[in-house]
């Protein structure tokens, strides 16, 4: 097992390999949202959650002068449901309010992209906590990633496909595989924020403006 602490660089692909995987939420609690309707339905269900774990997806954009258009798709992550919503106008409009709550905390990794991209929306990110930025006490001066944490932290094996990865999001329907990954991506992420929540070592939340 490694020690987290004794730690200076990330775990090799080998190493990682060998931890045993890390278990995402079954599929029945993962819940695709694409309209105001579906919006309406899980509105109570959103209003008493204090933290998610948070991640966006974007198509990507392969030409050095492409912008990219996303995010294409936004995922909320609780202990027991994951809300993968497919952005548009009526799915963005819902989502602007919990998105500037600086009340309701959004955990990630690398949220800078995610703020610029939701900035070009017209929303303002806060509430936000970049779990990246925890890692330092650990000796790790590189940025660190979903992956690299769940193996530190976790001692767990949480695959990311880069053909998956680089899909196309914003698409209708996704895939099985992108579901599982967007899923995957944001509850890791609230399962590090709780372990990190539990050894004190946590970075204080971006309120925004």
């Amino acid at each position: 097992m490694m020690d987290p602490l004794s730690l200076t660089t990330f775990p090799s692909v080998a190493e990682r390999r060998l931890l045993p995987a890390f278990v995402n939420l079954p599929r029945d609690q993962i819940h695709l949202i694409n309209t105001a309707a579906q919006c309406r339905a899980i509105q109570e269900q959103l209003d008493t959650v204090h933290v998610f774990g948070f991640d966006t997806e974007s198509k990507p954009t392969f030409n050095a002068n492409e912008k990219s258009t996303g995010p294409h798709l936004l995922q909320l992550a609780t202990d027991q449901h994951a809300y993968l919503f497919q952005i548009n106008a009526e799915t963005l409009a819902f989502l602007a309010p919990l998105l500037s709550n600086p009340k309701q905390l959004k955990v990630g990794f690398a949220l800078k992209s995610d703020v610029s991209l939701l900035r070009s929306k017209g929303i303002e990110l806060a509430g936000t906590v970049d779990l990246s930025k925890s890692f330092h006490v650990f000796g790790i001066k590189q940025q660190v990633g979903a992956q690299n944490a769940v193996a530190i932290l976790l001692q767990q094996y949480l695959p990311k496909s880069k053909h998956t990865k680089l899909s196309n999001w914003s698409k209708f329907p996704l895939t099985e595989a992108q579901i599982d990954y967007a899923c995957a991506d944001a509850y890791a992420s609230l399962q590090i924020y709780e372990e990190l929540k539990r050894r004190n070592l946590l970075t204080t939340p971006r309120k925004g403006r």
